[in-house]
């Protein structure tokens, strides 16, 4: 991402990019496994790279310019959230298993992926864009910069 790019283009293309990983690992799961747990840790630490950038940076500043905060959108997309984050923890178990027999619980964690990423690419990121000065979205995209891997590089409950 770049502090050249709107909100809304920069956070789709992630969307797009989790969702080329993860088809990835669905795609190589039952015939190369250890290619597509490395897609599967690869999306599963860029999906919580994405939800700490929000949260830690978009959101509060959504907050701040809509004086929206309780309730609001953005505590509605936290409550989203802490569930797609547990749908991704019961996929992250069949793979610690080995285990390719996750399509049920993959196809929950695309459904809620899928009407979550709707109504950011569709309100939250737009609205951001229109909003925000241009200077403030390089301060936006700075800020996810020096995110700290220790922020969402963690699997099994501990920092890899």
């Amino acid at each position: 991402m770049t502090a050249t790019q709107s909100i809304a283009t920069a956070f789709a293309a992630d969307h797009d990019r989790l969702d080329g990983l993860f088809g990835n690992y669905r795609k190589w799961k039952r015939s190369d496994y250890a290619m597509a747990r490395d897609y599967f840790k690869e999306f599963k630490f860029g999906l919580q790279r994405h939800i700490v950038w929000e949260e830690s940076v978009l959101f509060p500043r959504f907050e701040h310019k809509t004086n929206m905060v309780n309730p609001g959108p953005t505590e509605v997309m936290r409550m989203e959230h802490r569930k797609i984050a547990d749908r991704l923890e019961e996929v992250h178990r069949f793979v610690q298993k080995q285990d390719p027999n996750s399509d049920q619980e993959e196809q929950v964690l695309l459904e809620a992926l899928l009407e979550h990423n709707q109504k950011e690419e569709h309100v939250l990121y737009p609205a951001l864009d229109r909003l925000l000065s241009d200077e403030e979205k390089a301060d936006v995209f700075t800020e996810m910069e020096q995110t700290p891997e220790s922020a969402y590089k963690v699997c099994c409950g501990q920092q890899v």
